[in-house]
């Protein structure tokens, strides 16, 4: 019985490459590599031995999402500031009397025969006239403040006819009218130059909107006319150019000044 000797290991063989001695230079036929030169050397992990790593569903879905909402925000935004600067633009090169007589429903005074509905006299004491709320004619030599002003109470016709000789818009409302409709009034007029806001008792609609020689009567204060209105006329309207609107009255009452001072 012969003694073992030591015990042989057998070689490892990786996937890939052979094993054994006196194998020609790789990259030519013949090297024993299965396949030849074009057998990829790698270990099953990829082209150049990189690993790959699978891409997860969704992965980058969350940024690209957010990215394209705020694209399509500010392309919006832009498109807006551009629409309202060429609609503002336009307004501009629009004379005011054009746009005024574009908003339905505007009465114009100024081409009415009856002259005295924008006779432009001062007068003291209390006056009379032919229109409820007037839009001109003979008034107090003390205008009513009109620079935003909302008055919660009646004030002097005599008074505010003035304003609208300055330019100011009047806008008034029938006593009574919801709470939020005035509410929607104020926040029209409010802090705006050239402008004032008051009930008026016994007036046909619920709104009236005057200017000098102009007016228009609407039903609600969300009525988009309003704001047509007083984007025309406010100011333009103004018979007596440069003249503020600023220190004037800001009593409430039906009694004018009775010296005009």
């Amino acid at each position: 019985m012969s003694t073992p000797g030591p015990e042989r290991v057998p070689s490892t063989v990786k996937v890939g490459k052979t094993t054994g001695q006196g194998n020609p230079p790789s990259g030519k036929p013949g090297t024993g590599r299965p396949g030849g030169a074009n057998r990829p050397t790698g270990k099953g992990k990829g082209k150049k031995g990189r690993k790959i790593t699978p891409v997860k569903p969704g992965g980058n879905g969350g940024p690209i999402a957010i990215a394209v909402v705020v694209v399509l925000i500010a392309v919006g935004i832009i498109g807006w500031g551009v629409w309202a600067s060429i609609k503002s633009d336009k307004e501009k090169e629009t004379p005011w009397e054009d746009r005024a007589a574009a908003i339905a429903g505007i009465v114009n005074y100024r081409e009415d025969p009856d002259k005295s509905l924008t006779a432009r006299d001062h007068k003291t004491g209390p006056l009379t006239y032919k229109l409820n709320p007037p839009v001109g004619g003979e008034h107090n030599a003390r205008w009513q403040n009109c620079m935003g002003d909302v008055y919660d109470a009646q004030i002097p016709t005599e008074h505010a006819v003035h304003s609208l000789e300055h330019g100011a818009v009047w806008v008034t409302y029938k006593p009574g009218l919801p709470a939020d409709q005035v509410e929607a009034l104020t926040s029209k007029v409010k802090g705006k130059s050239f402008s004032m806001l008051s009930p008026f008792p016994n007036q046909e609609s619920n709104i009236s909107l005057q200017a000098w020689g102009y007016q228009l009567k609407v039903d609600s204060a969300d009525d988009p006319r309003i704001d047509e209105f007083i984007r025309a006329l406010s100011l333009n309207a103004s018979v007596e150019p440069g003249i503020p609107c600023s220190g004037g009255l800001t009593t409430t009452g039906t009694t004018p000044s009775l010296t005009g001072q």
